[in-house]
């Protein structure tokens, strides 16, 4: 079998910032990744707004819940099935299923069936979920190559979509769902990924197995700063859904309910002009400094939550803390990138993006309970303590956990190497892909 003899792209050899990310990719790739991964913030919303329209919000929580618990235990599957058969298979066959199981969850709510087959139905389509972000950081680090510059800008940009997606999705899904129906925004959603998804797919820039079986068998994914990167998710997830509890509840208590969405999606604002600065102009402190800067930054940021008294307070404290996230999350995703390795990287993406669910899921079981009993602010102290617990966590592995392939990653790569050098096939780091179609 014959190696590709389209090179990556070389370090130094491509420009930086959003010019080197679209000449990487080609325009039509950041389109088909941000419309196939919005039904992500379109489907939480949107169970929970056709639910609560028919059933209350008792019912609606519960949905909600087992969509998170399917999309967490359903993400890190997803992302081994697409290293061990590429890309394109794996998510032509979740954009499918996925699509059909949201109309069928549809249905089940408007036909009036039983919680237990309603959860059952979010279970299912939370296990579908085809992990389109995690999955085009994994493509974006494949691209990139060695060039560290233009893999900071890729990831940094790819964290930016899922920001802009976060204010986008639930606008529109209350939006459709005032207008429209009820039941509209997960139509929209499904539709999305059957058509954007199966886009995202095709496009050219899917890569097929990253490693031969034997090769892969060899190579662990958990390593000590793996782990770590888990927690952090799972911490950073825990202070999204601590404060955004705290704005539901303070809004409800003022009688202004609606206006919690507003509010919240400031933070996804000032978070995508970050994002979009950080692409811009990344700055020259590497990325284990980074993390420590902005998740310490953001616990200093969260502090002023425990002050709020009003919707506008609420509304400064969110958006302020919204400057350090992106920057947070585009540190977390591109060590992630450093460290799982190279044949497990789709599986490596998707751990870090269930981190970020399961956090959610906790802080929320908890933080609603203290909210009810103690007010908004016991909400809002589970955030602060979540983004200071990382950031703790953070200095205390300064130095002490290191970010880089594990052992087993390089001695298996060695291995398949010296292979491919006897057999004539492929070693077990992806090949190049094959020119873009700039479009």
């Amino acid at each position: 079998m014959s190696r590709s003899t389209t090179s990556r792209p070389r370090a130094g050899t491509a420009p930086a910032g959003f010019r080197g990310v679209f000449a990487l990719g080609g325009r039509a790739l950041p389109v088909h990744a941000f419309l196939a991964r919005l039904p992500a913030a379109l489907c939480p919303i949107g169970t929970l707004l056709l639910i609560n329209d028919r059933d209350g919000i008792g019912d609606a929580g519960a949905v909600a819940s087992a969509l998170w618990l399917g999309q967490a235990l359903g993400g890190p599957v997803i992302g081994r099935l697409a290293d061990r058969r590429g890309h394109r298979p794996v998510l032509l066959v979740a954009c499918a299923a996925n699509s059909a199981v949201l109309c069928a969850l549809v249905a089940a709510v408007l036909a009036g069936l039983p919680l237990a087959a309603r959860m059952a139905l979010a279970v299912a389509a939370g296990l579908t979920v085809p992990q389109v972000g995690p999955l085009a950081r994994a493509r974006w680090a494949r691209l990139a190559g060695e060039d560290r510059a233009l893999l900071g800008s890729a990831l940094s940009f790819d964290t930016t979509l899922d920001e802009v997606g976060f204010v986008v999705g639930p606008a529109l899904a209350g939006i459709l769902a005032v207008t429209v129906h009820p039941a509209s925004a997960l139509v929209l959603a499904a539709v999305l990924i059957l058509v954007s998804g199966t886009l995202f797919a095709l496009h050219p820039s899917a890569p097929g197995p990253v490693a031969a079986a034997g090769a892969r068998a060899g190579v662990r994914l958990w390593s000590p700063g793996l782990a770590l990167l888990f927690t952090m998710a799972v911490l950073q997830g825990a202070a999204f859904s601590g404060a955004n509890t705290g704005v539901n509840a303070l809004a409800g208590s003022l009688g202004e309910g609606g206006a919690a969405g507003l509010i919240w999606a400031g933070m996804a604002v000032t978070s995508s002009v970050a994002g979009l600065v950080t692409v811009a102009r990344p700055g020259s402190a590497d990325l284990p400094v980074r993390l420590r800067w902005t998740v310490g930054i953001q616990a200093l940021l969260t502090l002023p939550l425990l002050a709020v008294s009003g919707l506008w307070g609420a509304a400064a404290a969110v958006a302020g803390i919204g400057l350090a996230v992106a920057p947070h999350l585009i540190a977390l995703f591109g060590l992630v990138e450093r460290t799982g390795p190279a044949e497990r990287m789709g599986e490596a993406m998707t751990v870090l993006g269930s981190g970020l669910i399961v956090g959610q899921a906790l802080a929320a079981a908890a933080a609603g309970p203290l909210a009810a009993a103690y007010g908004y602010r016991a909400a809002f102290a589970v955030s602060c303590g979540a983004v200071a617990a990382s950031a703790l966590l953070g200095l205390a592995a300064a130095g002490r956990v290191r970010f880089g392939p594990s052992a087993s990653s390089a001695t298996a790569t060695a291995t398949a190497s010296a292979g491919a050098g006897l057999t004539g096939t492929s070693s077990s780091r992806p090949d190049p892909s094959p020119g873009l179609p700039r479009s």
